[in-house]
């Protein structure tokens, strides 16, 4: 499976009044990470979007184990998990980097449209876009 790992120290303003970071902070830190692996797979968001492919989000799921608190280190790992001809869902671990504690698990799906919003099927419409997203889920099958 190909997944992507990048880290995080966690800020004073992600955090609440006890110092543990506020849920909304965790869509955040999903985003971050596949906007990352997008990049990283030669799939940058901006230039997807110049060529007329939208990934806007159809949903988000957010399951808390332990929290993460201020200044912390922490480690955001992604992953696809299903890839559709119109669809594509993400899988997150949030986790201590030095300990791999796991803070919190989720997911996210999201359509591919173009700029007006109308679902697009990418493997027909962009088939060097839709191929690196097989080769990534490709990999879960190893």
């Amino acid at each position: 499976m190909s997944v992507y790992s990048t880290t995080w120290r966690v800020q004073y303003y992600e955090t609440d009044k006890m110092g543990i970071v506020h849920h909304s902070n965790y869509v955040r830190y999903f985003e971050t990470a596949r906007t990352e692996y997008l990049r990283d797979s030669g799939l940058a968001y901006d230039e997807m979007e110049k060529a007329g492919i939208w990934m806007p989000v159809l949903s988000v799921n957010v399951e808390f184990r332990t929290p993460a608190v201020y200044d912390e280190v922490i480690r955001i790992k992604c992953w696809i998990s299903r890839l559709k001809g119109a669809s594509l869902e993400v899988q997150y671990e949030v986790s201590n980097y030095e300990t791999g504690e796991v803070h919190a698990t989720g997911s996210s799906s999201h359509a591919f449209t173009n700029p007006e919003l109308k679902p697009i099927r990418v493997k027909k419409e962009a088939p060097e876009v839709y191929r690196v997203f097989a080769e990534s889920k490709e990999d879960d099958d190893e």
